[in-house]
Parts: structure tokens; C-alpha cells; sequence
């Protein structure tokens, strides 16, 4: 048995309890998570908002960001081997569907997620295919190794198009916008402007590199942009807030021929003035799921390793498995960057 974090039921909340420790397949490996790091997703799951009741299922052990150690290997395992550091790519793909056919696994018609579709990683093992893990230096601390995972959606998101002298409009600062900051600042960007409505987040994206801070609570933040870029808008807008305000504010920041990425998940539909800020503008849109598998990955090893990115700043609590409720709270409250479990 092991203790794990458990989404008991259709209402908010979890609870910690003890589950059977998970049995693998043949092409799978046992591993012993040492961090686990809450996400957004997660968050959406914990309060059970619109967009996780129509998706997820109870009960089952929520989590998708990890470090750990391969304690248990498949018969047919041959990649890895028992002591190995890794972290996981959380999307489990089908291999089947035109979209792995053509080598676009991380768009997959028949995605599993760890966490989301099947159990997760709030818990002292988790079990996973063999094909999703990274291996990780020896030497990595356990918790940067845990937000690996994450940091390939803002690497993704920033990276889906050139940002090379160009200005950057980050709109929501939460753990991937912070580290969204970071990539876009190593990446070449002549400016990185943070938006958010919370002022220790916006404290935190200074010190990962953010050339402009905006509180789009206390000024109006089209017309800062405006003033930053010579009243021509910003390049890229990268939006991760999923507030239905903020995504009308970027999609009317971005200068005409821009371009808009969206990780965010909004829990409503959201109204845009698709004439006058889309098609008139000649902008491109593109939304963002999960990370290249894994071509990301070796980007984000590759940054990290470079030192080009220092996650540090943005990593700001860590609390044993058992206090999971006040990782929580902080990140309903937003007073945090990102929040590290250990089991």
C-alpha cells in the first residue's frame, strides 16, 4: 500500500489515504516519486469547476508533474533500468491515429493524461510506459526535475514561432507564465511584458527576467503596451490566464500579422471580435496542448543545462504529501509561484 492524494468525489477538495501500490505491465516501469509538483490543471480538478466536471471521473489519484526513481522495470522494458532519475511526458499516445502517423504525437486523437484519464503521480509510485519517461542527470535536484513537465508547455508556447528580437506579452503569471518569462527572455525576445492582476507574481516574473511589469488591475493595460511599442503592439501574445477579459485585452494588443498562442484553458466560452481583431489583423492563432514529444524536451534540457533559464525564483513552496491542502490554498489565493510536494 502507499499513501497518495485521492479526488474522492464530484464536489471540491481531496483527500490523502492509503491505495494499493500500482502493478505494471510488460512495458512498463514502477516509479518512486520524490517531488510532485501542483499545476493548474490540478487546481481546476481540486475546486471541480465547470471544465473538470465534464471531464474527469472519481475516484482516482490526481498529480502529473514528477521526479523519480525506477524502482521496477517490465519484462520487455529496455531503455531503462532500475536506479534511473526521470521525469515523464504525461501524454500517453495511441500510435495509431493520423496524427501519431504523421509524427504530431502530442496532438493525438486518443490522448491519455496521466492524472486527468488514468492515475497520477500524488503518491509515493506511479506507474507509467516505459516510452514516456526522460532520463534525467544524476545530479538535477529533484524538484527542478519535477517541472520539467510544465516547463515544456511555456516552452511550447513561447517557441511555436520566432520571438527573436521580438516583444512578448505574457498575460498571466502563474507557474508556466513565469517560466514563459524566462524562455522567452533566453530565447531572444526584445521585450517581455508581464501581465497579471497579482503583485507578488509580478514580482516574481521581474526576477525571471521581465523587462515590463503590468497590474491590469490598477491601469489600463492596452494603452501601457501601446506607449512599450511605439503604438505598433506587441509581436506575440502568449496567454495563459484564461480570463475571458484578458484574452479580449490580447487579442487587441497584438500588432497587425502577430501572433497569438493560447495554453489557458477558459471554464466558460469566451467572446472575441473576431473581424477587427483576427481576420482585419491578419493575426495567427494557434492553441497549445501538452509539448512537442519530444522535441520540447530536449529544448528544455537544453536550457536548463545551459543555465540560459533559472527556474529557481519561481519555484517559491515546498510542503510534505500529507499538507497538500495548503499548497492548495496557496494556489487559489495566487500567493505563490510553484508549489513542489514530496511524498
Amino acid at each position: 500500500m502507499m499513501k497518495a492524494i485521492v479526488k474522492n468525489g464530484r464536489q471540491k477538495g481531496a483527500v490523502l489515504k492509503q491505495v494499493k501500490i500500482p502493478e505494471i505491465k510488460e512495458k512498463e516501469v514502477l516509479i518512486k516519486v520524490k517531488a510532485t509538483s501542483i499545476c493548474g490543471t490540478d487546481v481546476h480538478i481540486y475546486n471541480w469547476d465547470e471544465w473538470s466536471q465534464a471531464r474527469i471521473n472519481p475516484p482516482y489519484v490526481f498529480g502529473h508533474e514528477f521526479s523519480g526513481e525506477v524502482v521496477e522495470i517490465g519484462d520487455k522494458v529496455s531503455k531503462v533500468k532500475t536506479g534511473d532519475f526521470v521525469s515523464a511526458e504525461t501524454h500517453i499516445v495511441c500510435h495509431q491515429c493520423s496524427q501519431c502517423l504523421s509524427g504530431k504525437y502530442h496532438i493525438c486523437a486518443n490522448t491519455e493524461i496521466i492524472g486527468v484519464d488514468r492515475d497520477g503521480c500524488f503518491a509515493e509510485y506511479v506507474a507509467l510506459p516505459e516510452e514516456n519517461l526522460w532520463k534525467n542527470p544524476s545530479d538535477m535536484p529533484e524538484h527542478i526535475a519535477s517541472v520539467q513537465e510544465p516547463m515544456g508547455n511555456a516552452v511550447h508556447t513561447v517557441l511555436s514561432g520566432d520571438v527573436v528580437g521580438k516583444s512578448v506579452a505574457i498575460i498571466g503569471c502563474g507557474p508556466i507564465g513565469l517560466m514563459a518569462v524566462g524562455v522567452a527572455k533566453a530565447a531572444g525576445a526584445s521585450q517581455v511584458i508581464a501581465l497579471d492582476l497579482n503583485e507578488y507574481r509580478l514580482e516574481l516574473a521581474e526576477k525571471m527576467g521581465a523587462t515590463s511589469v503590468i497590474n491590469s488591475g490598477e491601469s489600463d493595460p492596452l494603452e501601457i503596451i501601446q506607449k512599450l511599442t511605439q503604438l505598433n503592439g506587441v509581436d506575440v501574445v502568449c496567454e495563459m490566464s484564461g480570463h475571458p477579459v484578458a484574452i479580449d485585452q490580447g487579442f487587441k494588443m497584438i500588432t497587425n500579422g502577430g501572433r497569438m498562442s493560447i495554453l489557458s484553458l477558459p471554464t466558460k466560452p469566451v467572446t472575441i471580435d473576431i473581424t477587427n481583431d483576427i481576420v482585419f489583423k491578419g493575426i495567427s492563432v494557434q492553441g497549445i496542448t501538452g509539448r512537442k514529444m519530444f522535441e520540447t524536451w530536449q529544448q528544455v534540457s537544453g536550457l536548463l543545462h545551459s543555465g540560459q533559464v533559472d527556474l529557481t525564483p519561481m519555484i517559491t513552496h515546498h510542503f510534505p504529501l500529507e499538507e497538500f491542502e495548503k499548497g492548495f490554498e496557496l494556489m487559489n489565493l495566487g500567493n505563490c509561484g510553484k508549489v513542489v510536494l514530496h511524498p
